[in-house]
């Protein structure tokens, strides 16, 4: 249930078309449905502004196709993350009409429409390559706010010559999302060239003393560019979502 639906729903009570006890009774389709394996938030769109995700990491394919149904069915637009490829290929086959990418490991239902920037774009720049799963999150989970995000590939601080080639396009930004494993210096280098609002997203990429990304995230928390934000390892996701809260403040 978004705030669109809600906000037709009363414009057809105020034009006539229905009455206000059949509206009533399609605002109390339970905000909450309970399946044997999940409890879905259906009214989390008119809460929050973006609706209940389904994070697809331990699930079965059946149950990611099942609560994916249910979500779609109340016009919910629907994302799934952190899906496997068995996963993928039974969202594929249920929706022909998903948008499937298999290096984020997410589907979208159904495709997106993505609104052109009016004024500066989102901008995801990542280090390395082998950021792009992360950073490829980053970018359907903006898909499926309807918006469009501009990318900055393998820019990292070994070859700074690389970031600095794009000053333009890191100018015209209005927010950047950038995702770095390794020793994580890249968001502290881009913070520091400007002036928008710049969101870290460390990785587990990176050899035997990254342990796991945590270097990385250590490095974005203590950055000397004042301001820069900093969202949990891999969490393409939740910069995404830091993004969108900030593009609709």
């Amino acid at each position: 249930m978004t705030r669109e639906r809600v906000r037709a729903l009363l414009q057809r009570v105020a034009s006539g078309d229905i009455t206000p006890e059949s509206a009533l009774d399609e605002l109390a389709r339970a905000p909450i449905e309970s399946l044997d394996f999940a409890t879905l938030d259906h009214h989390r769109a008119l809460r929050q502004g973006f609706p209940e995700v389904v994070f697809g990491s331990g699930k079965t394919p059946t149950q990611i196709v099942e609560i994916a149904g249910r979500l779609s069915a109340r016009g919910e637009r629907t994302l799934i993350t952190r899906a496997d490829a068995a996963a993928l290929e039974a969202l594929r086959a249920r929706w022909p009409n998903a948008r499937v990418n298999e290096v984020a490991r997410t589907a979208i239902i159904p495709e997106p429409n993505v609104k052109p920037a009016t004024e500066g774009p989102i901008l995801i720049v990542t280090a390395g390559t082998s950021d792009l799963p992360v950073a490829e999150e980053a970018a359907e989970t903006l898909l499926a706010a309807s918006l469009c995000a501009e990318r900055l590939t393998d820019v990292g601080v070994a070859g700074i010559h690389r970031l600095l080639a794009q000053s333009e396009a890191l100018q015209r930004a209005r927010t950047i999302i950038v995702v770095a494993g390794m020793d994580g210096a890249l968001p502290s280098v881009v913070g520091g060239l400007v002036a928008c609002p710049v969101i870290a997203v460390p990785t587990s990429v990176g050899y035997g003393a990254s342990f796991g990304g945590l270097a990385a995230l250590l490095t974005m928390l203590n950055s000397c560019a004042a301001g820069v934000t900093v969202v949990n390892i891999d969490n393409g996701f939740g910069a995404a979502l830091a993004a969108v809260r900030l593009l609709a403040a």
